[in-house]
């Protein structure tokens, strides 16, 4: 999150049929940015490449969430994901992300891609409430409780997050 920017609580939109794409190296600094999420989150290409990815990280966002999301990415996983983020004005938007590391022809992981689409509005209702409690959480002091709390909740489902994130 860009240092003086405060959520503004107005959401933005983007087209059904837009894709937010964007690409890191593996410290997480954007290499490349579309002119979707250039426009949708408020942004010129300047300011964003080179920048850490998390610039548009909306601070409503449970950090174990991306902690999940790194883990699995950096072992060369996909995965989904709801995510709010934050333009550069404050406004939020929320997408549904898939992120994807990329490899080298020898196997190893050489930077991350993500595409973002559209998110159901019935699964951004269940994620902002999980969300709360995992932020309430976190505010405790704990990331490591946030996660367990998570953890717990796929668990007494009986599935994976990939599969939770899919029954939203």
């Amino acid at each position: 999150m860009i240092a003086n920017v405060h959520p503004t609580g107005v959401e933005r939109f983007f087209g059904q049929e837009d894709i937010i794409v964007s690409k890191t190296d593996l410290k997480g600094l954007i290499t490349y940015a579309n002119d979707v999420f250039l426009h949708v989150a408020g942004y010129s290409e300047e300011e964003v490449l080179g920048k850490p990815h998390n610039m548009i990280r909306h601070p409503d966002m449970p950090r174990c969430v991306f902690k999940l999301l790194w883990d699995t990415i950096s072992v060369g996983n996909e995965i989904f994901a709801y995510v709010k983020n934050m333009a550069s004005n404050g406004d939020h938007y929320w997408v549904f992300a898939h992120v994807t590391p990329t490899f080298d022809a020898s196997g190893r992981i050489t930077n991350y891609h993500s595409n973002r689409r559209v998110p159901e509005r019935s699964a951004v209702a269940q994620c902002e409430s999980l969300y709360r409690v995992l932020k309430e959480e976190e505010s405790k002091g704990s990331i490591e409780a946030a996660t367990k709390i998570l953890m717990n909740k796929l668990e007494q489902a009986g599935v994976s997050y990939g599969e939770f994130v899919f029954s939203l």
